[in-house]
């Protein structure tokens, strides 16, 4: 791994850089640090024009090859995108979902007719997307999903019920895990869907959190519809579909998230400093260990995506990485309430029907879910110890994939 920048990337790095301070301005400088975690669903509409703003500069979907509308960016370009993206405190994407999941599925797997319909309105930002993954029986153990679709001639009616579905309210489509075969066996017969949501038989309800937030939805479908044609990959074969989806979760925008951490933590060691919490020797232990924790989080995906560079899949050190981001960052949390001491404890209004917090403590609440979402600790031990150490399954999972 070659942790060094050329000095064409370093330029490139000084276009990017020079393009967000010029636009981050005017109306969109009080986007900064908007739409991070446990606001994702804050200044919604400012961001849509900030969506706008990134695809007329051709900002949008960098990493996507030119022919499918991006930029054809190297990795090491995408990366410094991402980075610098996050230096600049620029606003959560909008378009994140389609962006990063979808799109680069559709160029995997979708058909040509997919890939025309729906990958420039992804790089216009005129469509926005949510995923339709989790149910209530089926979170970590994705394989359970029960939500179906059924044919009904030139079309699929989905029926059923997707969780933490975030930003459903102002998506305009869903990618839908559905059970197209309820006799086939656990992984198979799931098919992956294209679902319009502004239709009939969609419902969306948002679930407040800790945070006093509501990110996340109920997504109910009752007799939903959509075109056959819009099934990704094969009928039945989604299972294979859905993974790929989940692998390119793990690419180059993990180290724009990084950097936000980074943010973070300059902030708890501010705060620290303030209030003289850095005294503390414990203290300045765990800051310590936190700013080391964040290194070994970076040269690890810089070792992962370089591997991955010549299009190779990602290697299996790839799935120790959302364990270990998970809870670092959950950590990172704790340590931002024990810098702040009593006062963390206290809201920082105090009108009864309020529930205004500050950073640190949306901090610490929003990282409760970080070991829960996306697979569990427990489930992502359980894939490291199968899929890259190849140990036994764990008692009662075999026969059921």
């Amino acid at each position: 791994m070659d942790a060094r920048f050329s000095a064409a990337d370093e330029a490139f790095r000084d276009e990017v850089r020079t393009w967000l301070e010029e636009n981050l301005v005017g109306e969109f400088a009080e986007l900064r640090g908007r739409g991070g975690s446990g606001d994702l669903a804050g200044a919604v509409e400012l961001r849509r024009a900030w969506e706008r703003r990134l695809a007329a500069g051709g900002w949008t979907c960098v990493g996507w090859p030119q022919a499918f509308g991006g930029r054809g960016l190297e990795l090491s370009q995408e990366v410094i995108f991402n980075e610098e993206y996050a230096r600049a405190r620029a606003p959560g994407r909008l378009g994140h979902i389609g962006e990063t999941l979808l799109g680069p599925t559709l160029i995997a797997f979708g058909t040509a007719e997919q890939q025309r319909r729906f990958l420039p309105p992804i790089v216009r930002t005129d469509e926005l997307w949510c995923q339709g993954y989790s149910e209530p029986n089926a979170g970590s153990d994705l394989g359970n999903v029960q939500c179906r679709a059924e044919r009904d001639g030139e079309q699929w009616v989905v029926t059923g019920q997707k969780v933490w579905t975030s930003l459903a309210t102002i998506s305009d489509w869903c990618f839908v895990l559905c059970r197209t075969d309820p006799t086939a066996a656990k992984h198979r017969g799931i098919s992956y869907l294209l679902v319009p949501m502004q239709q009939p038989g969609v419902e969306v309800r948002p679930i407040r959190q800790i945070t006093g937030t509501a990110e996340f939805c109920e997504v109910f479908f009752d007799g939903a519809r959509t075109d056959v044609a819009n099934v990704v990959g094969a009928v039945h074969g989604g299972w294979q579909v859905a993974m790929g989806t989940l692998a390119f979760e793990r690419g180059a925008s993990t180290l724009g998230q990084q950097m936000m951490f980074a943010g973070e933590l300059d902030q708890v060691i501010a705060a620290a400093k303030a209030n003289g919490a850095a005294k503390d020797p414990v203290i300045r232990q765990r800051l310590a260990d936190a700013w080391i924790g964040l290194k070994i989080m970076r040269y690890n995906a810089l070792r992962i995506l370089t591997a991955a560079a010549g299009g190779a899949a990602l290697s299996r050190e790839a799935l120790v990485t959302k364990l270990y981001w998970a809870t670092w960052h959950r950590d990172l949390g704790k340590l931002a309430m024990d810098v702040l001491g009593a006062r963390g404890e206290i809201r920082t209004s105090g009108a009864i029907d309020d529930y205004e917090i500050d950073e640190l403590q949306r901090l610490f609440l929003w990282t409760r879910a970080d070991t829960i979402y996306a697979g569990t600790n427990q489930i992502q031990r359980n894939i490291i110890a199968e899929r890259a150490l190849g140990m036994p399954r764990e008692p009662g999972a075999a026969g059921k994939g």
